[in-house]
């Protein structure tokens, strides 16, 4: 037999270049005590903060606390199947969830597994994200110029909220907290047509926290009633939930919004509660005996919030030149935090905490719930500290006057009922204020369009509605806002373009419907 030696050479390199010999190494580690959804792990000695473990039987854990010793580890399932002695693995990876347009018109958990019953979601590992990532920096930013039309008046024309903006919810149990949000959420659909493909169409990411499960049920009824669940998704962490999850959701649901930010679209999320969420990282964190500190919480309870309202923002246009992890410019991802107080308490540890990360507040009041003035929002004490440099220009021409004139017609309805004789102007800014107060009800799921509120404000502050009956202020603003959308249909759009004040001759057309509307009613 005949061999040559170059062909010999040949043919072992070619079988050298193409072996290959993978010598994974897997970190293992053993189960030493389980118990109240926490388990304490030995021997994952190169274990890093939020990774992902996962026991023996498919039991998911999050490594919290890196101790010499042994990691403290929480249970995202069911602690039962977890037993002393068993081997538990580290998968390398800080804990994901999926993203993405499958996610849209799902209900899912705080791990981003679908609990709707509509089958798998169908992504892929490369829309997995880690649900803690660095907010954006200061150069990666730039200013809220934007609006978040929310539909409701009483916000629209005097707490705005801009695109990119962190707004705070703080109310009383049953004040109309989750209604305004769903709110906001039904009126979204003005912005792309309720057409998610749509690139100007708002995304909605709704958390529920700690929520009764029939609660969470009822509003995705209602989204899918009102065709709003195809650009919604939802994150359910409800009451029967493990702590772990509860405190996971929030943070989920904002990796799953960052996607959609990144991409230069626009997002808004709302956080139902934080002060369910703080509850549940309390529990977590005496369970893995951390030091507690005010009211029992962690001393890091201010850094769970801040790190996760932090993370909202508007992206420069240039985002994707200083940083490649963005794919588009412009996006924004707006937070609409709730924090629920025990009987109007403002300066209890965590609304404090959360009203100074937020860039204002929007406080819904008890009394005025009860008194029939809903949504019960106090213009006093509410305040949107960004939000007016995103405002359209006519609405904030025409609301300019009006907390001032309602806060004005509080202090008088406190001491008129004192005094019976008034002189008249008192009693014309008494007849103004009670009228203001009308027009700023608005009934639940019934949201408004923008150029709609700017007219029937500026019939209010002018002083169009002086001579009518208090409880025929709502027939008059149907009947106003149809007449003149019928009559003049062009208005709508003249004073969304307007970039100063409402046009005068729509002014002259608002004026005279007023007046024909007046006649009718009268």
């Amino acid at each position: 037999m005949d061999l040559r030696p170059a062909e010999v050479t040949s043919i072992l390199e070619k079988e050298i270049e193409e072996f290959s010999q993978d010598s994974g190494m897997q970190s293992v580690g053993t189960v030493l005590s389980v118990g109240d959804g926490v388990a304490r792990v030995y021997g994952l000695d190169d274990c890093v903060m939020n990774e992902l473990l996962e026991f023996e039987g498919g039991v998911r854990g999050v490594a919290l606390n890196l101790e010499e010793d042994n990691v403290g580890c929480v249970l995202l399932g069911s602690a039962t199947e977890v037993k002393e002695g068993q081997q538990v693995k580290g998968t390398g990876r800080i804990i994901s969830v999926p993203t993405g347009d499958k996610l849209l018109g799902r209900v899912v958990n705080a791990l981003g597994d679908a609990v709707d019953g509509k089958g798998p979601l169908g992504t892929s590992e490369t829309d997995l994200r880690p649900i803690e990532q660095d907010a954006p920096s200061v150069v990666e930013r730039q200013p809220v110029d934007q609006p978040l039309q929310t539909g409701i008046k009483a916000i629209d024309a005097m707490i705005p909220i801009g695109r990119g903006q962190r707004e705070l919810i703080i109310g009383d149990r049953q004040t109309g907290k989750t209604a305004l949000l769903v709110d906001t959420i039904l009126s979204q659909k003005t912005t792309g047509g309720g057409d998610p493909t749509n690139p100007e169409q708002v995304i909605c990411i709704y958390v529920a926290v700690g929520q009764k499960q029939s609660t969470v049920v009822d509003i995705v009824r209602r989204l899918e009633s009102e065709d709003a669940m195809k650009y919604t998704i939802v994150v359910s962490a409800s009451a029967i939930d493990e702590a772990s999850m509860q405190y996971l959701a929030c943070y989920a649901g904002c990796a799953m919004g960052e996607r959609f930010r990144d991409e230069g679209r626009h997002v808004v999320i709302f956080y139902d509660d934080l002060y369910k969420q703080a509850l549940a990282y309390r529990q977590v964190m005496l369970l893995l005996r951390r030091p507690p500190g005010r009211e029992a919480f962690p001393g890091d309870v201010f850094n769970l919030h801040s790190r996760l309202l932090e993370r909202a923002a508007k992206l420069a246009d240039n985002a994707p030149e200083i940083n490649p992890r963005f794919s588009a410019g412009g996006g924004t991802l707006t937070a609409l935090p709730v924090v629920e107080t025990q009987e109007g308490d403002v300066s209890a540890y965590i609304p404090t905490n959360v009203i100074s990360i937020t860039d204002g507040q929007i406080f819904l009041e008890g009394n005025l719930f009860n008194a029939g003035i809903r949504p019960a929002v106090n213009a006093g004490i509410s305040v949107s500290r960004v939000g007016g440099a995103a405002q359209i220009p006519p609405m904030k021409k025409t609301a300019g006057s009006l907390r001032l004139d309602l806060a004005q017609f509080r202090e008088l309805q406190a001491f008129a009922q004192f005094g019976s004789d008034l002189d008249k102007a008192t009693q014309a800014k008494l007849t103004r204020g009670e009228r203001l107060v009308e027009i700023l009800k608005q009934g639940q799921y019934r949201p408004v369009e923008v150029a709609n509120q700017v007219m029937i404000i500026y019939a209010g502050t002018s002083g169009a509605l002086d001579g009518i009956p208090v409880s025929k202020v709502g027939e008059f603003e149907e009947q106003f806002l149809d007449y003149v959308n019928d009559t003049h249909p062009e208005v709508a759009q003249q004073i969304r373009d307007a970039k100063k004040d409402i046009p005068a001759e729509v002014k002259t057309i608002l004026d005279a419907a007023a007046k024909t509307v007046t006649a009718q009613i009268a």
